[in-house]
């Protein structure tokens, strides 16, 4: 299967099997598209030798996923509570329709002995502390990390964290923390005052993005190269997100994720009629991010990421992720779901850390389900780049994990687009 498409003036051509991506005039497009063009005896020779190379209508491989009973990560809810009241919240502003409360620092250490007796001969192992707002238990993350360190050490093992945060917390002891102890930290702003405080407000109602621009700031200048992000979200009500994602690199962070919001709320959801809009950004933000790089001043986003030569094994891109079979979410009373998506969801409850109950019929259910459960993804030319989608968005909109999600779909699509034109033109300036 192939895939051709026209960005700007540019013409490609991406070979689905091969995961090989070319660029073409517009007559080898259009005839690559089944149009009834004439092409030169030279031009069907050099799609003829593509062919003989693999490297255009290539077969897919008939590749199995790679699924593992060893599990390697644990997102841990530290703190069902939040000192915001973000409208958007899936986690139901970090109470996620249950009780406000924290973990407490004996269910942390079950969970951390839960993944280390149970991730076999894996020696890395990932722990997220989640929330809520996880800095409002910053002493039971530290305690954890400690005691997670030293048990790893006794079993020849170790750990990777990472901390999810909305930064209002942030002062210089905590800001010294992450930095040391954190391989990644993801920090929350959506962007543009205006577009952060209309729904990431305080629990008194104000707007947070003056109580919390600096203190990211502050983190961002001392973490220096460092894994981290700036992660906002964007809604029906910036659908001129670039601002945005532009906004958040002049203020100096080079790592960014702006993402669509995944909610049903009338006034802020995603809907089909927003698409044209929202490709039309995509591709104003592709230009001027092209741009920005071509001049020395680029900055990272993660969506324009696109690794087609070597990236992760076709093996692990037709495994959807490991959610549910070796990526476990624990909420404060030591209750598993498979992700911080599903957590709170009775249905989707696994077992729990503190009796070490594992539903093993649930745990089949997602690690049977991979690319290939996905029927509608069959036909689709980013199949292998986004492994189907989001198991949490297909069931929260579809009722099912393996129902992706249209409207995820379109946008993922467009994404591949923009990030194939900016890995081409990236190629063309090294040359």
């Amino acid at each position: 299967m192939i895939h051709v498409f026209s960005y700007r003036d540019k013409h490609y051509v991406y070979d689905t099997g091969s995961g090989s991506l070319h660029e073409c005039d517009e007559r080898t497009a259009r005839y690559l598209r089944g149009e009834d063009v004439s092409l030169t005896e030279e031009e069907l020779a050099d799609i003829e030798a593509l062919k003989r190379e693999g490297l255009l209508f290539a077969p897919e491989t008939d590749v199995r996923p790679v699924k593992s009973n060893e599990m390697k990560a644990l997102c841990l809810h530290v703190c069902h509570d939040c000192n915001l009241r973000c409208k958007y919240c899936f986690a139901d502003e970090g109470a996620y329709h249950a009780a406000r409360e924290m973990m407490s620092i004996e269910v942390a250490r079950k969970a951390i002995d839960f993944l280390i007796e149970r991730s076999g001969s894996r020696r890395v192992l990932e722990v997220d502390f989640f929330g809520g707002e996880p800095l409002m238990n910053f002493d039971v993350v530290k305690e954890t990390v400690s005691y997670a360190k030293a048990e790893a050490a006794k079993r020849g093992k170790k750990f990777l964290f990472t901390t999810t945060t909305n930064g209002l917390l942030l002062d210089d002891e905590k800001i010294a923390f992450l930095n040391e102890e954190m391989e990644n930290v993801v920090l929350s702003l959506d962007g543009r005052k205006e577009v952060h405080d209309a729904v990431r407000k305080t629990v008194n109602g104000k707007g947070s993005f003056d109580a919390v621009i600096d203190k990211i700031k502050k983190f961002v200048k001392i973490r220096g190269d460092r894994h981290y992000y700036v992660r906002g979200t964007f809604t029906a009500k910036n659908l001129d997100f670039s601002r945005d994602v532009l906004f958040l690199a002049d203020q100096g962070f080079e790592s960014l994720s702006v993402e669509p919001v995944v909610t049903d709320i009338p006034d802020l959801a995603i809907r089909e009629e927003h698409l044209p809009a929202i490709e039309r950004e995509y591709e104003r933000l592709c230009d001027e991010y092209i741009r920005r790089e071509a001049e020395g001043r680029g900055f990272s986003f993660f969506h324009f990421h696109i690794d087609l030569e070597g990236g992760p094994c076709l093996q692990k891109r037709v495994s959807a992720c490991g959610a549910g079979n070796e990526y476990f979410s624990v909420v404060p009373n030591g209750d598993l779901y498979p992700c911080h998506q599903f957590a709170g969801d009775a249905e989707w409850r696994m077992g729990s850390v503190l009796t070490g109950e594992l539903d093993g019929s649930l745990r089949e259910k997602f690690a049977s389900s991979c690319l290939f459960t996905r029927k509608k993804c069959g036909d689709c030319f980013a199949k292998f780049i986004c492994s189907g989608g989001c198991s949490a968005n297909n069931y929260h909109f579809n009722g099912d994990i393996d129902e992706p999600y249209a409207v995820t779909c379109a946008m993922m699509k467009k994404r591949a687009e923009c990030a194939m034109h900016v890995l081409a033109s990236r190629k063309a300036r090294e040359n």
